[in-house]
């Protein structure tokens, strides 16, 4: 959510972000329904004071024995109208919420400009991608080749965009999650979370899912959505709460089933695991003061990319450009991970700073020392990672020219020692 004070002070600035993100000026829009909503709270105010003033005068009128009902005439006529300009200002306030409400947040000064994601921009790469003496398969051929994935039968469970993992695949993905989260607990001091995987509106308004993206996602028959991402629960944790400076930084972690309908990607990957309906992903939260979101997003990227380091899988990392961002972000690291099947990167992180903009929605402050006030605090959130697509790389680049996959050292803990899948 926008300050409505900061587009008050600098309109221009504000209409500029959105050009960058590909939308209209609204600034003339929202200051002309602020202008008309401060002018009723002001006749609000002047009639409320009138109306003390009037009733204080019928008072001493009336100890004295004089006429007041012109007086209590006018204290009528006040009473009859302040509940339309009580409507008045309720009504023009929810139509600034809304518009506030749909609009994304505003890219920092140092994301590159552009569309969309022709415009990203790389700025490091990690390993060397393994030169192959033989065809390298994609991870959906090499899974129903071992009769570790059974994408017929998940079909007739549940449809397209669903897989069954059976046996030492099953497995592997377990392992996998237990890895991240191991990790990402025990080393980078993010803190272990089992939040609710439904949640009410009023949590995806907070971070942004509602109410402009309701179609991506699922919706139950008691109301609950189906979480997109731990991310939502998580952030949500501290809605309309007011934190002391020094527990700052607030870092959590999850590893979660995530629900998405992905709507409007009919045609796109089609086949094997890489966009499904349901999948597994460990989430990390921060939240953060305002001076150290900066540091803690490129701090959270890393805790991202060890992973990836410690699974020996080749990645880059890019920044989105302005027209490729996530509603709620303001600077966002894409990971993405080398695909020897598809001979290319593909994403299986981002990490997004999205300094106030879920805060002012949440109404998740801070009290800085010494100070009497709040201040908003920052969120960040980032993919450490989403384990499917981990099992992708792992498959993909592990394979073998018989078809077996090797087991990344990393792993081998969690699957009893073993150093090979046939």
């Amino acid at each position: 959510m926008h300050d409505l004070k900061s587009i008050r002070d600098n309109p221009a600035a504000f209409d500029a972000g959105l050009a960058r993100r590909g939308l209209p000026p609204q600034s003339a829009a929202i200051l002309e329904l602020d202008a008309r909503r401060r002018a009723a709270q002001t006749t609000f105010q002047d009639l409320q004071a009138r109306r003390n003033d009037a009733s204080k005068q019928i008072g001493q009128i009336k100890r004295q024995g004089g006429d007041c009902e012109a007086l209590m005439a006018e204290v009528a006529a006040i009473k009859e109208r302040i509940p339309a300009i009580e409507d008045e200002d309720r009504v023009i306030g929810a139509e600034i919420e809304t518009i506030l409400a749909t609009l994304p947040n505003l890219p920092d000064e140092s994301v590159p400009d552009g569309p969309d994601e022709s415009a990203n921009v790389e700025i490091r790469r990690w390993g060397t991608p393994r030169a192959f003496d033989f065809t390298p398969l994609d991870h959906d051929a090499l899974g129903e080749k071992m009769g570790g994935m059974d994408f017929d039968g998940a079909a007739k469970l549940s449809g397209a965009r669903f897989v069954v993992l059976k046996g030492p695949l099953a497995r592997l993905q377990r392992a996998l999650g237990q890895f991240m989260l191991d990790l990402q607990t025990g080393e980078h001091g993010y803190t272990e979370i089992d939040p609710p995987l439904m949640i009410k509106d009023s949590a995806a308004f907070g971070t942004g899912q509602l109410p402009k993206f309701s179609e991506d996602l699922f919706k139950t028959n008691t109301g609950h959505w189906l979480i997109p991402t731990a991310e939502v629960p998580l952030t949500n944790l501290v809605a309309d709460a007011i934190l002391d400076e020094k527990d700052l930084p607030l870092r959590m972690t999850a590893l979660t089933p995530c629900f998405r309908s992905e709507a409007g990607s009919a045609g796109k990957d089609t086949r094997g695991m890489i966009r499904q309906h349901q999948f597994h992903k460990v989430e990390m939260v921060s939240v953060v003061h305002p001076d150290r979101s900066d540091e803690e997003h490129e701090r959270m990227t890393k805790c991202a990319e060890t992973v990836l380091q410690r699974l020996g899988l080749p990645y880059r990392v890019v920044v989105l450009c302005s027209g490729d961002m996530g509603f709620s972000a303001r600077k966002t690291y894409d990971i993405e991970v080398w695909l020897p099947g598809q001979q290319r990167y593909r994403e299986i992180s981002s990490c997004s700073n999205c300094g106030e903009f879920q805060a002012r929605r949440m109404k998740a402050r801070f009290r800085p020392e010494g100070e009497k006030g709040t201040r908003p605090v920052h969120t960040l959130n980032g993919s450490g990672l989403a384990v499917g697509r981990t099992l992708i790389a792992v498959l993909e680049n592990y394979q073998q020219a018989d078809g077996s996959i090797v087991v990344p050292e990393a792993l081998r803990p969690y699957l009893g020692g073993l150093e090979r899948i046939s």
